[in-house]
Formats: structure tokens, sequence, C-alpha cells
């Protein structure tokens, strides 16, 4: 479904991707693993089209969109939830739904709504909410609207970053198992990116490592579970074993 080759992209002077390479076959989950830096919040905004690649070539469903702009590639079926939500905190929580669906919404309003009994299906505290203005939810409660949002457009490819960043373990458990529920039941194929190995490789089904804009290591999620450096640098003595 979505294929990136040899890509690199700059902030100004300063390379901040070195030759990605990595695929995502339709119905999958796969995650971006990495330290802060290592260029995982580049590689969705360069795949979004959000930065422009100075090398390599980022393909859809074999055509190539390298070049195109953001609202292009959206319509596409490429739909991003970013880091911090960035959510529009004055607006309510229907105005933030509805604005996720700004490509078709003049012309399939039964579709948008549709859609959006849907989202409410899936995040029923966002119906309960949704005369509330976004600023005053809860963190979890935004990252549910934040995600709602990308789903407005209907996508088959959902890039998520960094949903678990400053939720509490149940919320993270909570956003996690919609996350799985999408590609179980609506097959959404997902692109994740996450600090928090422990929960991104109990749902994904492969991994990429990120290191100072590099692929170091990728694998299936058990065997990145099972390797010793994995372990060391981003699971630590907690999690299902104390190594030595």
């Amino acid at each position: 479904m979505l294929r990136v080759q040899s890509l690199n992209a700059f902030y100004g002077n300063i390379q901040a991707l070195r030759g990605i390479s990595l695929h995502v076959d339709e119905g999958e989950i796969v995650t971006l693993l990495g330290a802060n830096g290592a260029g995982k919040t580049t590689l969705l905004n360069t795949i979004c089209g959000l930065i422009t690649s100075r090398k390599g070539k980022v393909t859809f469903r074999d055509g190539d969109i390298t070049k195109l702009s953001p609202e292009k590639i959206v319509k596409l079926g490429i739909s991003q939830v970013p880091e911090g939500r960035q959510l529009f905190g004055d607006l309510t929580v229907l105005e933030n739904l509805i604005l996720g669906s700004y490509l078709y919404y003049h012309k399939r309003k039964k579709e948008v709504y549709k859609q959006l009994d849907t989202i409410f299906e899936i995040f029923p505290i966002l119906k309960e909410r949704q005369k509330q203005y976004a600023g005053t939810l809860s963190g979890g409660e935004q990252q549910m609207l934040a995600v709602g949002r990308a789903l407005m457009s209907k996508p088959t490819l959902l890039l998520l970053d960094e949903p678990s960043m400053g939720l509490a373990p149940r919320i993270v458990s909570d956003i996690f198992k919609v996350v799985t529920q999408l590609r179980n039941e609506q097959n959404t194929t997902v692109l994740l990116v996450e600090q928090n190995a422990h929960v991104a490789l109990d749902v994904a089904d492969r991994g990429y490592i990120l290191e100072t804009g590099r692929i170091v290591l990728q694998g299936t999620s058990q065997e990145l579970l099972e390797n010793k450096e994995i372990k060391r640098a981003y699971l630590g003595k907690g999690y299902k074993e104390v190594w030595e």
C-alpha cells in the first residue's frame, strides 16, 4: 500500500532523513520506534506532503505522491493524527470533527454525518462532549478527538504520531484498543510512531527502528521484542523478563 524509497529530507541545511526505505502493506499495523530527534515525525510529515523531500520517492497504491500537496494526499486516503493533537481549542468537539471532513463537507453532507455517527460509536464520550470546547477536554479525550477528526476523511491509511504522549496507562490502553479495532473491523492500515515500545510492539505486526534519520533495524514485532539490544534501548527491565 505504502512504499518509501531512499527518502532524504532536510530542515534548511540540516539533514533529518537519510535514505529511508520502508513499506506498509494493506491491513497492517507498522510501528516506527526511536528516540527524540530520530526522524520519526519528519518521516510522517514528508509522507503527508508537509515537508518536501529532496531525494527519494513515496508511493501509495502504486501512485507517486512524492510531490503532491497535503490536500491531494488526504483525498487519496491518507490521514495523520499529529503529535500534540493540534486541536482547535476554541472550537467545539463537533466543529473540530466537521473540520476533518472539509474536503467534501459541502458536496456530501449525508456521508459526513454518517461518518460522524461512526466516530461517536467508536468514541461515545465525544458524543457526550460534542458541544464542549476542545480546549476544556481531558488529555485522553483530546487524543480521542484528534483520532476522530482524522477518521472523518475516511482514510485507508492512518498515520499516528505519538498517540500515548502524556496519557495515563488506562487511557493509552483504550486508545490502542481502538487502533486494533480500526484495523480488524474497518481494515484501516496504520503507520504508528511511538516512544512507548511496550504498547507499540504489542499491537503492531512489524516495526522499524530509527536512529539519527536512518533505519537501523527492522523485523516482526516478535523479533524486535526478542532482540536484546531493543530491550536495552526501548523496553527496559520491566518488560516480561528481567534481563541480566
